[in-house]
């Protein structure tokens, strides 16, 4: 249980604007062979998807405060993410799962109001495809 619940906050840090990563322990944990594969797919995900709900509410719920020192994203990464948004509308969710672009995407899908039904039914499939992804390399380079 332990083993899910650190790849559930790996995941959920991940997906939030600290820097983390899930792949590896994903990996890791494959290999060990010692796990549920589904459950650990179905944990990484959910833990993803959450932190990217966490930097939806960041943009939607901070939209006003963009501006300040503080704020969590970089006025240039913020300016691309909303470009990408604004031209590909909802689908640039797809890349959500990308490192570096990824999590400025759901800060500005917050910050540009997506409505919250379909930003997590995009990002759960981006999410869930590429940690599947990971899984399945896993599995087939531990078959070889």
């Amino acid at each position: 249980m332990i083993g899910y619940l650190g790849l559930f906050g790996a995941a959920f840090a991940a997906a939030t604007l600290l820097p983390a990563q899930s792949e590896l322990l994903l990996a890791a944990m494959v290999a060990a062979d010692r796990y549920d594969v589904a459950l650990l797919l179905i944990v990484a995900t959910a833990g993803n998807v959450l932190g990217s709900l966490v930097n939806w509410a960041l943009g939607r719920f901070l939209a006003s405060k963009r501006d300040a020192k503080w704020f969590p994203v970089s006025a240039r990464k913020l300016a691309r993410a909303e470009q990408w948004y604004l031209r590909w509308g909802l689908w640039t969710l797809l890349l959500s799962w990308v490192p570096i672009v990824g999590d400025p995407l759901t800060l500005a899908a917050g910050l540009l109001r997506t409505p919250v039904v379909p930003f997590v039914l995009i990002v759960t499939i981006a999410k869930a495809a590429r940690y599947a992804f990971v899984a399945l390399a896993v599995m087939g380079f531990a078959a070889s």
